[in-house]
């Protein structure tokens, strides 16, 4: 670990496209420096719930997400920065492809890189390529000067011959080989619609993610990867204060199992650091929020998985219709917004009653992809002055909506209106955004 006056180093692990394997070589990698005895601080670029708690089993310590678009370079930088501070190495898994984010590229795991002046460790997927995947990994490292392309990962290499073939190509293109990991079909990490499935869901993971490790020890370099890493930027004195949330209330009852799991650990953390008292309980257990609180959050999640179980959470109910009679602020997001609602009908056409405090009924049996970051601006009860950043991914559509005021406005990161989102009724408020951050004042 690193001593009181090393200062820790850094790198980004990336990809040329998703679905190249860039979360499984991640996950295994961690394991493995961790077995090495680093202490390692992960991260995720972009607006992710799922792959940070794989990287908390996978690396024992707690991950944050650093999200370029949604946050400042001064912010991104003291965020990484307290990440890394009693860590050996912060290890950041990129988002999508290298380049790929919102308008012209931003918020893409290449202008996290810029931001926080780290390398990047390139995976490929190599299937079915020999001599253009050096090509490839060529036209990726010249796109941009400003983003250094310290090695590359091969992955799903499908033989010896395979190997001999591309590390020949690569011999002309001036990039380090740092790895090249078989491929198997048995390191594939289950999804679903939303992506991968949640960490908490799985009974062996920790066996899993070793399996990972064991199956990519004897084709990786760990000393050439450890070579590419460079200095975090030490966190500066005087710097700007972060661009913080206030907390939605001095005592907030935050809902968290696996029905309502879709929390960003920082915003959780600057609430405490801004004095709020935090306060968890389980929906799906019928547990209530503590008594005395002036503030209830319910994150987004699955809770079309356990439509059944919050029908029956009677106590939950009763205690939530009780806040809402007195005036307790209630923020609801996605999976929490749906909850809010009268009902949820579900993939198999099932209408089930959920807490009624807005007047919407959403459906997963005519399901349609809404994704993409959202600026947003309010005029209600929530403590949020100015606009928001914030984020939109789910399947889930409105088939029934009565009046009620508008939440937010709505535009997309290109600054086209959108349709309003969301309602507010009383104290109670809910869309389908997640919020990430105040909105910053340049694009």
């Amino acid at each position: 670990m690193c001593s009181a006056t090393d200062q820790p180093r850094g790198l980004i692990l990336a990809a040329s496209s998703s679905n190249a394997g860039k979360t499984t070589l991640s996950l295994g990698l961690q394991r493995l420096l961790v077995r090495r005895g680093l202490a390692i601080a992960p991260a995720k670029c972009g607006p992710d719930y799922i792959d940070p708690a794989f990287h908390a089993v996978a690396s024992g310590r707690a991950s944050i997400n650093l999200d370029p678009w949604a946050m400042t370079t001064e912010d991104l930088t003291a965020r990484a920065a307290t990440q890394a501070q009693t860590a050996d190495l912060l290890f950041v898994e990129g988002v999508m492809g290298l380049f790929d984010g919102a308008v012209n590229g931003q918020g893409s795991t290449a202008t996290l890189a810029q931001a926080l002046g780290l390398p990047v460790t390139l995976v490929l997927d190599v299937k079915g390529q020999a001599q253009t995947a050096a090509a490839i990994a060529k036209g990726i490292s010249s796109y941009d000067p400003n983003v250094t392309i310290g090695g590359v990962l091969l992955n799903r290499v499908g033989s010896a011959a395979h190997e001999h073939l591309l590390r020949e190509a690569f011999a002309s293109v001036d990039l380090p080989i740092v790895g090249a990991v078989r491929g198997s079909d048995q390191l594939q990490l289950p999804s679903r619609h939303l992506g991968l499935v949640q960490a908490g869901e799985h009974d062996a993971l920790d066996d899993m993610i070793d399996r990972i490790a064991d199956h990519m020890a004897p084709d990786v370099d760990l000393d050439r990867i450890l070579g590419i890493a460079s200095e975090v930027t030490a966190k500066q004195e005087g710097a700007a204060p972060l661009q913080r949330l206030a907390p939605l209330g001095q005592r907030i009852a935050i809902a968290r199992d696996e029905a309502f799991s879709f929390i960003y650990p920082h915003l959780l953390k600057d609430w405490q650091d801004q004095g709020a008292e935090l306060s968890f309980f389980s929906p799906l257990a019928d547990e209530v929020p503590a008594e005395d609180i002036n503030a209830i959050y319910l994150p987004g999640g699955y809770p079309e998985l356990h439509l059944e179980r919050l029908a029956t959470a009677h106590a939950f109910r009763d205690a939530m219709q009780t806040a809402a009679a007195k005036s307790v602020l209630i923020f609801g997001e996605c999976g929490g917004y749906m909850t809010l609602g009268r009902s949820i009908i579900s993939a198999d056409g099932v209408e089930v009653p959920m807490l009624g405090l807005l007047p919407i009924t959403t459906s997963f049996a005519d399901t349609k992809l809404s994704l993409g970051y959202r600026k947003l601006s309010h005029r209600s009860a929530l403590p949020w002055g100015g606009e928001l950043a914030a984020h939109e991914f789910h399947y889930a559509t409105i088939l029934a909506m009565d009046e009620a005021a508008p939440l937010f406005a709505a535009r997309t990161a290109a600054d086209r209106e959108l349709p309003s989102m969301g309602q507010r009724v009383g104290s109670v408020h809910g869309s389908f955004a997640h919020i990430i951050a105040p909105l910053k004042t340049t694009y």
